[in-house]
């Protein structure tokens, strides 16, 4: 009777196996083929530049944030710019098909933005950035201020800290740079664990419970598009362990619109303070909620402000 059990529990584990490495196996599949062969690359004197461009209209670098690559950019800029903008989305050193060397710095990134946009013919453009793309975006505004019309920051990451809240947020990013590690341990925690896995990337339960379908179709997207991690793992690494640009952007001369959650457990409050005191007569837009999906649960404000400010400073 006991090895009848015990042999139909070993049966029944066999199938579970079999069934779940099937499914990995079709979702990761797919993963690999929606990056595949959706982009063009250049060569450069940084390495190897991955983009995409949609849409027509004044031109808008979209910087991803940490586990991205221009299939997040691509997310960000429909939602929050659509087609009437000329959306120009790289991969970030470390991401997907740009390259990654260690001795990569913030300043060579926003040189590689530069050099892309020469072989494009832009001149200049309007900034958006989110959460770790804020870095280089910032960096981008102080050594290239000719080629920025405006700078909009997401949720962005702005400045180093030593407070206990931003001890926590600094573990959350190791924690995601171990798993942005493998596909399948990637994989498996969104599956399993999503709602923790939100937390993690700086959602609270506050947020999370709120979330309309909508938003939370969204939220599971950009979630969704960061497999197949193994190729952002570079770039993941080079983000949690490069130090932020801090007093270098009080030189940005370009109008700056910020907007930040004061709930964002990822990317804390404190740099969105720091960046409006910092940048020259930079406007802050102060969210209550939000977390650090903000561009989700406050999306239709932020596209109507985003838009109007990027229009505003449009040449």
């Amino acid at each position: 009777m006991i090895r009848r059990i015990i042999s139909r529990a070993a049966a029944g584990l066999i199938v579970t196996l079999v069934l779940v490495s099937a499914v990995y196996l079709w979702d990761i599949n797919r993963a690999y083929e929606r990056v595949s062969g959706k982009s063009a690359v250049i060569a450069s004197p940084y390495g190897d530049i991955e983009y995409t461009e949609n849409g027509s209209g004044p031109a808008v670098l979209v910087i991803h944030g940490s586990g991205g690559g221009y299939d997040q950019g691509e997310l960000i800029a429909q939602a929050v710019l659509g087609v009437q903008f000329h959306s120009i989305t790289p991969s970030r050193f470390g991401y997907l098909r740009s390259t990654f060397h260690q001795a990569a710095t913030w300043d060579e990134q926003a040189h590689a933005y530069a050099y892309l946009l020469d072989h494009l013919g832009v001149k200049n453009v309007a900034l958006v950035a989110m959460s770790h793309g804020g870095p280089s975006a910032l960096i981008f505004a102080v050594l290239h201020p000719e080629r920025v019309s405006s700078l909009t920051l997401i949720s962005c990451g702005v400045v180093s800290s030593s407070a206990p809240d931003q001890v926590q947020a600094d573990q959350k990013g190791a924690m995601l740079t171990t798993i942005f590690k493998y596909d399948l341990l990637y994989w498996a925690i969104t599956k399993l664990f999503k709602r923790q896995f939100m937390e993690l990337i700086g959602a609270s339960d506050a947020v999370i419970a709120d979330l309309t379908p909508r938003q939370r179709e969204l939220f599971e997207r950009f979630i969704d598009y960061m497999n197949p991690v193994s190729l952002r793992s570079a770039g993941a690494g080079f983000d949690n362990n490069t130090t932020l640009p801090g007093e270098r952007i009080a030189a940005i001369t370009a109008p700056t619109l910020i907007l930040h959650a004061a709930d964002d457990t990822l990317q804390l409050y404190h740099n969105a303070e720091f960046a409006a005191s910092t940048i020259p007569d930079a406007r802050l837009a102060h969210f209550q909620r939000g977390g650090h999906f903000l561009i989700g649960v406050e999306l239709s404000t932020i596209r109507t402000t985003v838009q109007k400010h990027i229009l505003n400073h449009d040449r």
